[in-house]
This record gives structure tokens, sequence and C-alpha cells, in this order.
């Protein structure tokens, strides 16, 4: 679906939004002193809303990912998701709000080598202490094609295979917020439009709110919503200048 270049007023948000980003920054010590990451990025994803984060190389948005998910923490400004502070948390508050709410799915894949394709999918659901992992993530696997490669490592699955173990193990726990950092990024062209139409069919059927970091424009034209990201603020589209507080529909 292509994006519009409408603004969403604060004023017609009535729900308590997915996420909402104020005044996030990213600043890091160098040989010059400091450099800026992400400088006072401001927006708010609404539930059940895809979003694609787009920008060059070294613009700044897998650190931004990184911190919607807590991974990082920033200089300054405040990540809510689904209205909670995460970084008014600790790191054990922080970790327990990714069990619980969300998913990722990495360029890399992050599949553990020592454990087979049901092992990785079920590994999320043992650790909140599913008493129904194995049934659950069987039938996830089945979901995205590999009920015959349950049994398979890593090492022994195409590319696509991996990344479809890594989607199945994001979507198991049926988590409210799945993020994606250049998830077809390490795989062919053919095979990255399978794995992407497999993932947007996920995410509507459970119907979680989908944030994802690509440079492909293909890709980002089939979500809801769009932002760019350039040497480490946010733009309009088709804007050379930073914008404030806007997401973009």
């Amino acid at each position: 679906m292509h994006q519009s270049s409408s603004v969403i007023p604060a004023t017609m948000m009535t729900t308590v939004p997915a996420i909402d980003v104020c005044r996030l920054s990213k600043r890091v010590a160098d040989t010059n002193g400091e450099l800026v990451i992400l400088d006072d990025i401001n927006f708010n994803v609404q539930s059940g809303t895809t979003l694609a984060i787009v920008g060059a190389s070294g613009s700044g948005k897998s650190t931004l990912l990184g911190l919607l998910a807590g991974l990082d923490t920033p200089s300054s400004g405040t990540v809510m998701i689904d209205g909670i502070d995460i970084f008014a948390e600790d790191e054990d508050g922080r970790a327990g709000l990714r069990k619980d709410k969300l998913g990722f799915v990495f360029q890399s894949f992050q599949l553990l080598s020592h454990l087979n394709a049901l092992e990785n999918v079920m590994l999320p659901l043992e650790l909140r202490g599913d008493k129904d992992a194995k049934d659950k993530a069987q039938t996830m696997l089945g979901r995205v094609g590999l009920a015959s490669r349950l049994r398979h490592y890593p090492k022994y699955l195409s590319g696509g295979e991996q990344q479809r173990v890594a989607l199945a193990r994001a979507f198991v726990t049926e988590p409210p917020l799945l993020f994606a950092d250049e998830p077809t990024g390490s795989l062919d062209a053919a095979t990255g439009d399978a794995v992407i139409q497999l993932m947007f069919d996920l995410n509507q059927e459970r119907g979680s709110t989908l944030v994802l970091v690509t440079h492909d424009a293909s890709i980002a034209m089939q979500c809801r919503q769009t932002i760019t990201i350039a040497a480490g603020r946010l733009l309009r589209p088709g804007d050379s200048t930073p914008a404030d507080a806007q997401i973009f529909q």
C-alpha cells in the first residue's frame, strides 16, 4: 500500500500508541569529541499498523530500532511501549518487556547453531514456561513451510529456510509488536520477496504491529507508514530538512 504525505494530527489519536518516541537522541564520544548518531527523533506508531524505517547505510536507522526495543540506551529522550516508559525500567524490566511484548527478526537470522529448527522456535516459549512449547513450535514451523525440516540444524538449512525459522521463532509467542532489521539483507531477491510476503501475511493474521528497517523502497511501500532517517534526523518524505514530531501515512 502506497503511503501519502498526510500527517496524523496528535488530537486525532484516541488510543495509546504501540510506540511513542519523544525527543530521542543518541550521542557517543569519538576522537573529535562527540558523534551524533540520532538527534531529537519524535514519532509514534499506532497498534496494528506496519511501519518502515528507511535511510541510507549509516543514517542511524538500526540504532533507532535497537533503542525502540530497549537493546540500547539513549543519551536523552523517551520511548513508550504500550504506555510503558522502557527507559524508566531497569535491565531486568526491559528484558521482561521484550519477552512479553516483542518479537525480533534479524538480517543474520541469529539462530542458535547447537539447536535444531524446532528447538530454536521452542526456545522463547520455554523461557516463559509454556507447557505447549513443542506443539506450538511445530505448528508455526508448518505455517512457514518447514514441517519436514524440524530436526535440521541451521548449517543444513538454506538462507531462506533459516530466515523462515527466525520468522517462526519471532511469531510463535504471538507478540503484539514485531521488529525486523533488514530481514532480507542476506537473501537473494526471489527468496527475500517470499520471506517478506510471509512476514506481512503472518503480521496480518496476528493483528500485531510491525516495524522494519529496510533500504529497499519496494518493501517500504508495502507498509502503511514510513519514516526516513538521514544523518540521524527524521525527514519528511521528499524533503531534505528534518521534520519534528510527525509520522506519515
